[in-house]
């Protein structure tokens, strides 16, 4: 096997950067040109045909079928002229992937000739065999029947020669089997609720929509060393390897110049990704070696998070062509930073206000403050569920590590505006405030918002939410995650505070409370009560741990705990009253994130099984036998015994230590298959992720530590997988 390495290791050095040529240096020459957008809409669709679609992506209007027929005919004679043969309906099934299935454009007529063909029927909706997606007992294996409906506010896009056209997906009785059903919903009651808040600060709005700009990080791994690893090949992660003398130490790696092969890689995906419409802005190298992060403008939700997804699939098809490998897992080497993907969430108008950001005025300011601090009480009361939906038995590996947040969920807002919120808490009582009260609360504390939050906020890197200026950033948010996961709770709760801020206020008001002071009173509510969530200190701490736990903030490092959150009584409650998800879908993503994660750490145990058994055990048998050797060959050298063993000492310590090693792997893996075998008995996925998280998981650390021994004792040429210092640095 050490060949292999080797070889592995050679062809990555001599590695020749991919040239390609792009068709532009003008990225806005570029951008969109493969995106079916409103530009192309008007030259291809009819007034009527451009009206309709156009209402439904702004207003949510229903496409009527004779429409429908207009725009299919449109996208495809748009679709043909650029190359394509094929269409697509594109979706987010819960396997955490994007689905497609190819029809060509194809049909015969009555005279069986050849024609090209795509009805509005087929745009608007398909019937893609739905029995091999994940259901959660939704539906059963033998009931295949699942819907991909249109979603005309993504627009549709040419991937290769292939027309792919963003779909929801349900299942034959209607209920949800992925994450854009529930997201559009979540978006849904975020606009109707803040709308209806709006009313107090300006009565013109008719929209507010969620924005999103996440932020990818990735690893990239040469081609040839990634095929000599089993273990990230088939998991994502490496298994076993030990720590290499320089790793991230020395934060040389962060923000430095990105290596040459890279950079040739990322002008590719990014030229494609512009023509694609997405709008990717920065790249930089991360802080561990061979990581890097992408990031775009930000966009509305919907077709951030589509685009998220595009953007994951197309780098890895381009990585191929530069002979790497893209690694999404959240972490895939011990002992460094691992990979997240930061969600940067605000609300805004549709006349382009960013409800999150401070105004120039105390009556913008207030507004503001309204939706900072029901957005806080929001996140207090679904704190769970917020964690609930990044859970994941990835994720667990790196929450907490000290290079992430911990599940444990705080809200970062910084001193200034925490003092901002304190300061109005002891301010605004029961009682009615005298006209003096009023004016010095909104002139001196209100409106100097914008002038004292000048440079006065930061990132809290430890915190899970946290406010940037005019955002709140996920950041625990794991990077293979799909981004509508935690948006779908966090639009759903934010909405559900502020339709329950909009009756306390109007009770108020009804009972002759002048609407500003209204407002205020019910501000100082909510901030007393999320105030225990507020937390500006150090996150990776061990007393914020205890701290937390004292304050009662949820945290949960065990991901099968977190899943619980999703039958919470609240949480059905919140899902069900602002119609985002029955009880019965969320039992199904409940069963679903279980299984999903024993067949993770089954996968992980079965490849490092085959690995210890195959591979290092018989290295480090071999290694023994040439020591063996040795040992022998002293004592014919040196037949006293004294000098014999003053000569052979260490050899016989190593060949101890070897031995050691090697039956603990063996017997660790004996038990731990034993174990598996064991519980895989168990039907219910729920109580065997439970018992797969105490019982098998720890056996893959105890088998890692003694491989990683065997590691820096047998001789580096034996040794049949790449190691770290390796893997870690690109050639």
């Amino acid at each position: 096997m050490a060949h292999l390495r080797f070889k592995a290791i050679e062809e990555a050095v001599n590695r020749i950067p991919v040239q390609f040529e792009a068709t532009s240096n003008r990225i806005s020459e570029v951008f969109g040109v493969n995106v079916f957008d409103r530009q192309k809409m008007k030259r291809y669709l009819s007034r009527e045909a451009y009206d309709s679609v156009v209402s439904a992506m702004d207003e949510g209007r229903r496409i009527d079928r004779k429409i429908a027929g207009q725009v299919a005919a449109g996208m495809k004679a748009w679709a043909i002229e650029k190359g394509a043969t094929h269409y697509s309906h594109w979706f987010h099934p819960l396997n955490g992937a994007t689905a497609e299935k190819h029809d060509a454009f194809f049909a015969l007529d009555k005279n069986g000739e050849a024609i090209e063909s795509f009805s509005g029927d087929f745009l608007v909706q398909q019937e893609p065999d739905a029995s091999s997606f994940p259901s959660g007992g939704i539906r059963n294996t033998f009931e295949a029947r699942g819907y991909s409906a249109w979603d005309p506010t993504s627009p549709a896009f040419l991937l290769e020669h292939t027309l792919c056209i963003p779909t929801i997906f349900v299942s034959y009785t209607g209920e949800a089997l992925d994450f854009k059903t529930p997201h559009l919903k979540s978006l849904n009651a975020l606009d109707k609720a803040a709308v209806s808040v709006l009313s107090y600060f300006d009565k013109d709005v008719n929209k507010v929509f969620a924005t999103l700009g996440w932020e990818q990080e990735y690893f990239l791994v040469d081609e040839s060393l990634f095929n000599a690893r089993p273990d990230l090949a088939l998991s994502g992660r490496t298994l076993m390897g030990h720590a290499a003398a320089k790793d991230q130490q020395l934060e040389d790696h962060y923000f430095g110049s990105i290596p040459e092969r890279v950079s040739a890689f990322m002008r590719n995906f990014e030229m494609e990704a512009y023509k694609l419409g997405i709008p990717v802005k920065t790249r930089h190298n991360e802080v561990a070696p061979n990581q890097f992060e992408c990031a775009p403008i930000f966009e509305e939700a919907n077709l951030a998070v589509d685009h998220n997804q595009l953007i994951m699939s197309l780098m890895e098809r381009i990585a191929r062509r530069h002979k790497f490998r893209v690694l999404y897992h959240e972490k895939p080497f011990k002992g460094i930073n691992g990979s997240g993907k930061h969600n940067n969430w605000s609300m805004m108008t549709d006349s382009g206000v960013n409800l999150l950001s401070p105004g120039g005025t105390p009556k913008n300011n207030l507004q503001f403050l309204t939706f900072l601090v029901n957005t806080i009480k929001a996140v207090h009361d679904y704190s769970a569920l917020l964690l609930g939906s990044i859970a994941s038995e990835p994720n667990t590996h790196r929450l907490g590590a000290h290079e992430a947040p911990p599940a444990i969920m705080s809200v970062f807002i910084g001193k200034t505006l925490n003092s901002v919120l304190d300061d109005l808490e002891q301010r605004i009582s029961d009682r009615k405030m005298t006209p003096d009260e009023k004016t010095e609360l909104k002139l001196d504390i209100i409106g100097k918002i914008p002038e004292i939050l000048l440079d006065n906020t930061d990132r809290n890197r430890t915190s899970p939410f946290a406010f940037t200026g005019n955002r709140f950033e996920f950041r625990a948010v794991g990077s293979s995650a799909n981004c509508a996961s935690p948006l779908i709770v966090l639009n759903t709760a934010v909405a559900d505070q502020l339709n329950k801020f909009k009756v306390d206020v109007d009770k108020l008001i009804e009972k002759g409370v002048k609407k500003d002071e209204a407002i205020f009173q019910c501000l100082r509510k909510a901030i007393i009560d999320s105030k225990k969530i507020r937390f500006e200190g150090n996150g990776y701490s061990q007393e914020w741990i205890e701290e937390a736990g004292e304050r009662g903030l949820s945290n949960f490092p065990d991901a099968t705990e977190a899943f619980k959150t999703f039958l919470y009584p609240s949480s059905i409650k919140l899902m069900d009253e602002n119609k985002v998800l029955s009880e019965r879908e969320l039992e199904a993503r409940f069963d679903i994130r279980n299984e999903i994660f024993v067949k993770k750490v089954q996968i992980e145990a079965r490849i490092l099984g085959d690995l210890a058994i195959n591979h290092i055990i018989p290295t480090a048998i071999a290694y023994q036998n040439v020591i063996i050797t040795n040992v022998r060959g002293l004592k014919e050298l040196f037949p006293d015994k004294k000098e014999f063993l003053s000569m052979a000492e260490n050899q016989i310590e190593t060949l101890k230590k070897l031995s050691e090693h090697i039956e603990a792997v063996r017997e660790l893996v004996r038990v731990m298959d034993e174990t598996r075998k064991e519980l895989n008995l168990i039907d219910e996925f729920p109580k065997r992720a439970q018992e797969y998280s105490k019982r098998v998981k720890p056996f893959l650390e105890e088998i890692r530590d003694h491989i990683d021994k065997l590691e820096l004792i047998v001789d580096d040429e034996m040794w049949p997988l790449p190691k770290y210092r390796e893997l870690l640095f690109v050639r």
